[in-house]
């Protein structure tokens, strides 16, 4: 089902939707081009006609890939996982499967509606910007500091996007 045109992602560099996306793409190996769509400016780039016709919702992300244009982060991702299975994100083993889709809807429904920012974004901001003691927090740390380790967190963070402000580039 994959297609030979390069997959578009509509995002917004500080969007922890989108960043879960490009966490996808590059841990999958897949090359994209972005459209920027800064949910700031003019009001709300999202809101206007033109993107309208890219997602109806006027959210990102919005990834136009094999002919189609789909939206939201899980559906996106699980997209890409029965499409392109190698390398899997997901475990083989079906409890394991469901342990991880538990915990993203967790993510997804739970936690984000209610702090929108990222495991990174939320321990950088509690440790340098309210300066708070993450020392309690001993896992939460660990899995921070592991998954930074990793290229695919890297490349996709982002302070690292075409649309990340000059003095919030890494």
């Amino acid at each position: 089902m994959a297609s030979a045109e390069k997959p578009l992602l509509f995002g917004y560099f500080r969007s922890s939707c989108t960043w879960r996306v490009r966490i996808a793409l590059a841990l999958k190996g897949i090359e994209y081009d972005q459209q920027p769509v800064n949910l700031i400016k003019d009001g709300g780039q999202q809101l206007t006609d033109d993107y309208k016709r890219v997602n109806p919702m006027l959210q990102v992300p919005a990834l136009r890939i094999d002919g189609v244009t789909l939206s939201q982060s899980l559906a996106i991702i699980e997209y890409l996982e029965e499409t392109r299975p190698s390398p899997a994100l997901l475990p083989r083993d079906p409890v394991q499967r469901a342990r991880c889709r538990i915990i993203s809807d967790h993510i997804t429904s739970g936690i984000q509606p209610l702090q929108n920012l990222s495991l990174h974004t939320l321990t950088r901001l509690l440790c340098g910007r309210f300066r708070v003691d993450m020392t309690p927090y001993p896992t939460i740390s660990r899995i921070n500091q592991s998954l930074m380790a990793l290229e695919a967190f890297q490349v996709s963070h982002p302070s690292r996007q075409p649309d990340t402000p000059p003095e919030l580039r890494a």
